[in-house]
């Protein structure tokens, strides 16, 4: 059994044939996966992807550099959009200075009053960070995100970040990144997190692991992704795809089976 923690099943090139990637999932040993709410006017399409299959569940949130909305969604709005049963997490939430410019506290506002929704709500967060490290984990440390607990999706970041999130009681995800043969720091990484906080996503349509990289992602190809966490860890794929389930089963306990 395998899980994807972290794809955009309501993202068009997912959608093209979703029946495709629901089957191919099921050929792959691909169980269950968490499809992610970016923001406030596609969270009804997410909710209803995660509503068409029993196996699927999602998030409520808005990405920190999503702007498209217009306007910052508020802790009353995330409560509401959390309460839905299919909602297991709050987020994609977190910092991303790359493709920002000038004044970055509207990012800040927004990390802060998802933390604040995760809390309130007792589910946990899934957190990006991108360039902004240092004050995404300043944040999580001001705002109690331990209390929450959650996972940092997609990283990226060195040892030293990841064990300072882990101390906040945060689990740590790898996506296709770590099959690139340059991303050695991510490879690093994934040799050294401990067990029970080890997740495997793709971000799917983005991010494609080898041997599809440059290709349309899908949750399917996590399988990739666990070999070669499996790989740099010296164990079987079979002992990472139990502890990497379990350990998505543990976080989002709204999402385990009956």
């Amino acid at each position: 059994m395998l899980v994807d923690s972290h794809c955009h099943l309501d993202f068009a090139e997912l959608q093209a044939d979703f029946p495709a990637v629901l089957a191919n999932m099921k050929a792959n040993g691909v169980t269950h996966a968490l499809t992610i709410s970016t923001t406030l006017e596609t969270f009804p399409a997410v909710r209803a992807v995660a509503q068409s299959q029993p196996n699927l569940w999602c998030s409520a949130g808005v990405h920190p550099d999503e702007r498209r909305d217009g306007r910052e969604v508020t802790l009353d709005e995330l409560l509401e959009m959390a309460r839905d049963p299919k909602v297991v997490a709050i987020g994609e939430t977190g910092l991303d200075y790359y493709r920002v410019e000038g004044d970055t506290e509207w990012q800040r506002e927004r990390f802060r009053t998802h933390i604040r929704a995760a809390r309130a709500c007792g589910k946990p967060l899934v957190t990006h960070t991108r360039e902004a490290a240092e004050d995404t984990l300043r944040i999580m440390r001001e705002e109690g995100a331990r209390e929450a607990g959650g996972v940092m999706h997609c990283f990226t970041e060195t040892w030293e970040v990841a064990a300072a999130a882990i101390d906040l009681g945060f689990h740590i995800s790898f996506s296709g990144i770590v099959t690139f043969k340059n991303a050695q720091t991510v490879k690093d990484v994934a040799r050294r997190v401990p067990q029970d906080r080890l997740l495997v996503e793709t971000d799917s349509p983005y991010l494609a692991p080898v041997p599809y990289r440059g290709k349309t992602n899908q949750p399917a190809y996590v399988r990739h992704v666990a070999e070669e966490v499996a790989r740099l860890r010296g164990a079987d794929l079979s002992s990472v795809a139990s502890s990497t389930s379990e350990n998505f089963f543990a976080l989002f306990r709204n999402a385990r089976p009956e």
